[in-house]
């Protein structure tokens, strides 16, 4: 039997609105600065959730959304997007509003998450500000010119460009050729959503977006929008559609709903491990800056993961440019153990999932990322910067002693000898050949022709599938299908979903950091500043920080 108003029909239709002007948040709100952080912004399973469920809900006759910030990736906007138009398979009706595909967000992931309903709805005052795909790369070598500051950092291989955002001024051959190759999947990916979701001929797609911006009446006249009206008159004209005494229901209020669904006894139970952020030995963390997936903190979940004779299957959910190439080969290891003990492991990528990202994730039975998530970046780089310049012109002055050959092998001070440069390249050498060697071992693939794609390339999920560096393209519904085939769970069963690591109530509160040290979640991020500053103390399998700037060429930088 299902719960009160489920799959029957009662007297009072509803209307699930969905208020999409803030972007939706992914990495779990479990402390108090993660909710302050994520505070009246949406959470993209509680959305994806109240689809699936409204999508069988009798009493939800229809769904009317704001989506003028609906998300800050490409991963997410496609993951809402797919989730819209799973519900519209229900022969329900979504109608999407925005006040102008121009000024809150991300203007052209706003328009994409449209083009996945039925109608789009435009403030008579706004515009469609899709005007195509750009990347822009910052280069810093002339600002660390003037400051005194030398980049000596060493790379595996040509397309690890991270240490080029430091040591050149404009991109190399393969530097460009990567990003290129990045712009046009992700154009391509923008047509076909437009095209399709709007009923249009891929040529006519394209030489719309190459107008834009164009005003509103332009952007209804060419078929882009469908209606130009305000918010009110849009959530009016959907409550008369679902009928005349029907209830506009928000999410905060359905998800109660959704809830109740998702926890009743009985059902197998699916885990998910979050790991979002910068890579680092130890503790997840939160900062100002951001949050950091530690190796301790998911290793521990996929342990309890193990320990759970409920847990059938582990969903691992990975957002990382990369980080320290030590901790994610502790997590590969976590996720190798739990697979050892007979718990099948799907990692479902969002935005970026590279470098290191992408080293957490090569182990599991299963990889799904979206077309769009910044994958492969299969590399190492290694350096420091030395700040000798600087500080002397600052006027700071420094003395030491020691003992040992390469004593001040890490120092701001100097940068690295003959001796230590060789070295550094031979470090990078083992790793990046342990990396691809465990590539190759996870994925199947020859050692050749994952050194052929590798060499630190970055690719959209949609080339990383043509490569088989992923298995499938999808998001947290394509996971959580996989988990069930592979645990052996009944494709219509009903799950119970696990959030692991479990934490004690006084770490949920705030009070006492899982490491045990006060207000250390605030402060980490101050820390890692003043180790950036210091200079490089760990072979980085990372990306570059700016990878993540793709946006419309109307986007502030």
């Amino acid at each position: 039997m299902g719960l009160p108003g489920i799959d029957r029909p009662l007297r009072t239709p509803q209307v699930l609105a969905l208020d999409l002007s803030r972007p939706v948040t992914d990495a779990p709100a479990d402390t108090p600065l993660a909710r302050l952080a994520a505070a009246r912004r949406p959470a993209l399973r509680e959305v994806l959730d109240a689809l699936e469920v409204a999508a069988r809900d009798a009493r939800v006759r229809a769904v009317v959304a704001r989506v003028d910030a609906p998300a800050e990736s490409w991963a997410h906007a496609q993951e809402l997007r797919a989730a819209v138009e799973t519900f519209r398979a229900s022969g329900k009706p979504a109608v999407a509003h925005a006040q102008s595909f121009s000024e809150a967000g991300d203007a052209l992931l706003a328009y994409l998450v449209a083009t996945g309903f039925d109608e789009i709805h435009l403030q008579p005052t706004g515009e469609v500000g899709v005007t195509g795909v750009a990347m822009v790369q910052p280069f810093v070598a002339d600002l660390l010119d003037k400051l005194d500051v030398t980049a000596d950092f060493d790379h595996r291989h040509e397309y690890k460009t991270a240490k080029n955002l430091l040591t050149e001024r404009a991109f190399t051959e393969p530097h460009r050729e990567s990003y290129d190759r990045l712009v046009a999947s992700l154009h391509d990916q923008l047509l076909d959503a437009v095209a399709g979701g709007r009923g249009l001929p891929r040529e006519r797609a394209s030489a719309l977006i190459d107008r834009a911006p164009l005003l509103a009446d332009d952007a209804l006249h060419h078929g882009l929008v469908d209606r130009l009206a305000y918010r009110d008159q849009t959530v009016a004209a959907v409550r008369q559609r679902a009928g005349a005494n029907a209830r506009l229901v928000p999410l905060t209020q359905y998800r109660g709903v959704v809830r109740r669904r998702q926890w009743r006894p009985g059902r197998p139970t699916v885990a998910v491990v979050h790991g979002h952020g910068a890579i680092q030995v130890g503790r997840s963390r939160r900062s100002l800056i951001g949050p950091t997936m530690g190796s301790d903190t998911v290793a521990t979940g996929f342990q309890q993961a193990i320990r759970d004779k409920r847990v059938r299957a582990v969903v691992f959910r990975v957002e990382s440019p990369g980080g320290s190439a030590v901790a994610s080969d502790a997590i590969w290891r976590a996720v190798e153990r739990a697979r050892g003990a007979g718990k099948p492991v799907v990692v479902s990528m969002g935005g970026v999932a590279g470098s290191g990202g992408y080293w957490v994730s090569m182990g599991a039975d299963r990889i799904i990322a979206a077309g769009s998530t910044f994958t492969g970046s299969i590399g190492v780089v290694y350096g420091k910067f030395v700040i000798r310049g600087l500080r002397e012109r600052m006027g700071i002055t420094t003395d030491e002693v020691h003992r040992g050959v390469n004593a001040l092998m890490h120092s701001g001070e100097q940068p690295f000898t003959e001796q230590q440069r060789e070295q550094v390249g031979a470090f990078l050498d083992r790793v990046y050949d342990q990396f691809v060697d465990k590539v190759a071992d996870g994925r199947g693939l020859e050692r050749a022709y994952v050194h052929d794609v590798a060499r630190g390339r970055v690719w959209t999920g949609a080339d990383a599938a043509e490569r088989r560096l992923v298995d499938e393209l999808g998001g947290y519904r394509e996971a959580f299908a996989a988990a069930r085939r592979l645990a052996g769970i009944a494709p219509d069963a009903r799950l119970r979903v696990r959030l692991l690591p479990r934490t004690s109530l006084s770490e949920r509160l705030g009070l006492r950091h899982p490491d045990g040290e006060e207000a250390r979640a605030v402060l980490s991020g101050l820390s890692r500043l003043a180790r950036a500053v210091r200079g490089g103390e760990a072979a980085q399998a990372r990306m570059p920080d700016w990878i993540e700037h793709v946006r419309s060429d109307r986007q502030r930088w």
